[in-house]
């Protein structure tokens, strides 16, 4: 099976201090920083951010693969990842992910493609690492 891999260095405390991510397949860098993550600061990502990015580009691919698999051709997938972290009384969860997905299909009703994009986002190997996540989906066939 394939192994993918990421690095994340940080420095000082969790308000003060700042960090970094490497991706070591393709060597993209990012910046992490406590303001991005919990308050309004958008100069660096958060985890969940990363997460959002994730399960967006698997659930993309999956359902384009699912929509060939039964016959139609998808043109273009675009699809957006909410990700919402919440304060509970354990601490910090990522509680939702809402999936924002626009597809460009050829050939599909929309009764179908919602279907298909239902069976992509529980099929995706992204969502089913998260099963403790409430994950939620919205649709739309351009």
């Amino acid at each position: 099976m394939s192994k993918h891999i990421a690095n994340a260095f940080w420095q000082g405390n969790l308000t003060q201090g700042g960090g970094k991510y490497t991706l070591k397949t393709s060597g993209y860098e990012g910046s992490l920083k406590f303001a991005s993550r919990f308050e309004d600061d958008k100069s660096a990502s958060s985890p969940e951010e990363l997460i959002g990015a994730a399960h967006a580009g698997c659930f993309s691919m999956a359902l384009s693969h699912a929509l060939d698999q039964a016959g139609f051709k998808p043109e273009r997938i675009d699809t957006e990842a909410e990700v919402t972290l919440s304060k509970t009384k354990d601490g910090f969860s990522i509680s939702d992910i809402l999936l924002k997905t626009k597809g460009k299909v050829g050939g599909i009703d929309r009764q179908k493609f919602l279907e298909i994009a239902g069976e992509a986002k529980e099929g995706c190997p992204v969502s089913r690492a998260l099963t403790g996540v409430k994950i939620s989906l919205e649709a739309e066939l351009l």
